[in-house]
């Protein structure tokens, strides 16, 4: 008989990667039929639950433990699953016995003077102090790591600023610097277009989008998700455009975000109207008054930001990709009855999916929605039509982000195709470097299982040819497994929109009309509100200078130091461990010592 099998393991520490490495290697042990390593947040223990997981023990387990789950044939496997985890967590990822790292920052700047940049992605209680050690130092700061508490992103940010430094992030996903690409990023070409966004994903799509359309990127600088709230103020996004307005090498800027508040916006927008080169403005659900002011071209989609881009640097485009990325095939023939469930690894991906389908369906559930009236009870518990932000902080804790495991979105997809309720699977599948190297490899057996249950699988393919997960395998593999493939989120969110809106108006009729007046109101408030603001001056205190050569000291996920070493970046990657072993009180003993010095 099945049987469930628990280890807590009080206040551990261990890199993400080892974590997920022994959560594959615990499933492979023979008689066990699933595995689960996370961090024992609610969340997390939800995740587990649903899997069949989690069992009484568990109830203990604190959300800075770490939970260990095992659903074996019997006890006596799961016992003695259970035993090799010692021996199973020895095992160190890729370290080669030859190759010595420094255990700290001043060891590793000592090896690679020429560095410039820290990239961090430790746990998010200690990414702070990794952060400020940096700029100490005087580099700039790709911060990837999330659950940063929002007082430090705040001093961070500022003291960045007085020393003429960036601070990308907490929550930077996506960065290209000198040709570089940070974190997850597309193999994309140079070219004369900048980016600034707040967005991992949202510059990924445009980034992608440039590239096709034969046109290139000089610099993509990211801010972090929080970066144009009125606690944050835009400090990165300004200095991001003060440096893109003052570089030879950028003819156009494309500014990327969710609506930030109406002070933050005007501040923002004044800054672009001065950069004294063409802005395209995509504030992803933002109701501008017109399509062009001035210098600012406001883009409905990430797709029309990078069309508008390539139009105003049409000279630097060349070779565009001949396809018709507004065209989808209509799915009245697909008979449709029921809801629809999107799993997305990308944030702003999530977000502008829930926009388009307003235009047919109305607001949808989701985890991160844009009304806070359809906001999920739980983020594990689907409802009606649902989009569900699977790279959310509150899955982020001990967990790797969803493009680099699939662990948690094949676990979603396989709850969602076991309800009877549900018509359509939307995926986004995003590559490039720093991204699971194959991730279709892994989904396409849960899709094939879905399209057995009569259910429509739907994905979008964010990447280019050059990628080194092979563009054009990722799409066989996933057209192979049922599924239908596009190159356009955009076009992907219209084909399901349009084949849901005229079920949806028949079905309940009440709600879309109800939908679409609120939709209306809020955005014309909105535009109210923003165009009603002051215009506020706020240059950097220093220039920031970022140099076209381009090294990094990597702190955290040994993955994207990888990527950096694909790209022949000159990297050191740093054997960080928790200070004091992660021990709360004496952490704080140490940082008391440190700041008396």
């Amino acid at each position: 008989m099945p049987i469930t099998g628990t280890q807590i393991r009080r206040g551990a520490y261990y890199d993400s990667v080892v974590l997920m490495q022994l959560q594959k290697a615990l499933a492979a042990l023979p008689d066990v039929l699933d595995a689960g390593v996370v961090m024992a947040t609610e969340a997390n223990k939800d995740v587990l639950r649903a899997s069949d997981l989690l069992n009484a023990d568990a109830d203990a387990a604190r959300a800075e433990d770490l939970l260990i789950a095992i659903r074996a044939r019997d006890e006596r496997a799961a016992d003695a699953a259970l035993a090799q985890i010692d021996a199973l967590l020895t095992r160190r990822a890729r370290v080669t016995q030859d190759e010595y790292r420094p255990k700290g920052l001043d060891a590793a700047t000592k090896m690679l003077p020429d560095a410039q940049w820290v990239l961090i992605s430790v746990p998010g209680k200690y990414a702070a102090g990794v952060a400020r050690d940096a700029l100490d130092l005087g580099k700039h700061v790709f911060l990837y790591s999330d659950n940063v508490a929002l007082e430090d992103e705040v001093a961070l940010k500022n003291s960045a600023r007085e020393k003429g430094l960036l601070v990308m992030g907490p929550d930077c996903g996506t960065a290209l610097i000198g040709g570089i690409g940070l974190g997850f990023a597309n193999r994309v070409r140079r070219g004369r277009i900048g980016i600034v966004g707040a967005s991992g994903t949202g510059i990924q799509a445009v980034s992608v989008g440039i590239h096709q359309r034969g046109a290139g990127i000089s610099y993509a600088l990211g801010t972090g998700s929080r970066d144009l709230s009125d606690a944050v103020g835009a400090v990165t996004t300004l200095q991001a455009l003060d440096f893109l307005a003052r570089d030879s090498a950028t003819d156009a800027i494309v500014l990327i975000s969710k609506p930030p508040s109406p002070n933050v916006a005007a501040r923002v927008l004044d800054a672009a109207r001065r950069a004294g080169k063409p802005v395209v403005v995509d504030f992803i659900g933002y109701d501008a008054r017109a399509e062009r002011e001035g210098n600012l071209h406001f883009a409905r989609t990430l797709d029309d930001a990078a069309e508008i881009a390539v139009n105003l640097n049409r000279k630097d485009a060349k070779n565009a990709k001949e396809e018709n990325r507004k065209t989808f095939a209509p799915l009245a023939s697909l008979r449709l009855n029921g809801f629809l469930r999107g799993l997305y690894s990308g944030g702003t991906l999530a977000y502008e999916a829930q926009l388009i389908l307003r235009e047919y369906i109305g607001n949808v559930y989701s985890n991160a929605p844009l009304d806070a009236a359809f906001k999920l009870e739980s983020p594990n518990v689907s409802k009606e039509h649902c989009i569900i932000d699977l790279g959310a902080e509150e899955f982020m804790v001990g967990r790797l982000h969803p493009m680099i495991d699939n662990d948690l979105r094949l676990r979603r997809l396989r709850q969602e195709a076991d309800d009877a309720a549900v018509a359509i699977i939307l995926l986004d599948v995003v590559l490039g470097y720093g991204a699971h190297p194959d991730p279709a490899r892994e989904l396409a057996p849960a899709i094939a299982d879905a399209k057995k249950r009569g259910k429509e699988i739907f994905a979008v393919v964010i990447g280019t040819e050059d990628d080194p997960q092979n563009y054009a395998r990722q799409i066989e593999q996933l057209r192979d497994a049922g599924a239908r493939v596009f190159e356009s989120h955009e076009a992907a969110a219209r084909a399901v929109g349009q084949g849901l809106g005229e079920l949806n108006r028949k079905a309940r009729p009440e709600r879309s009309e109800r939908d679409a007046k609120s939709a209306k109101e809020k955005n014309d408030a909105g535009t109210r509100e923003h165009g009603d603001s002051l215009r506020v001056s706020a240059s950097p205190r220093l220039p920031v200078s970022v140099s076209e050569s381009f090294a990094a000291l990597n702190v955290g996920l040994e993955s994207f130091y990888d990527s950096l070493r694909a790209q022949n970046a000159p990297a050191i990657h740093v054997d960080w461990r928790p200070p004091a072993g992660g021990n709360e009180r004496m952490m704080e003993i140490l940082a008391k010592l440190k700041s008396k010095q």
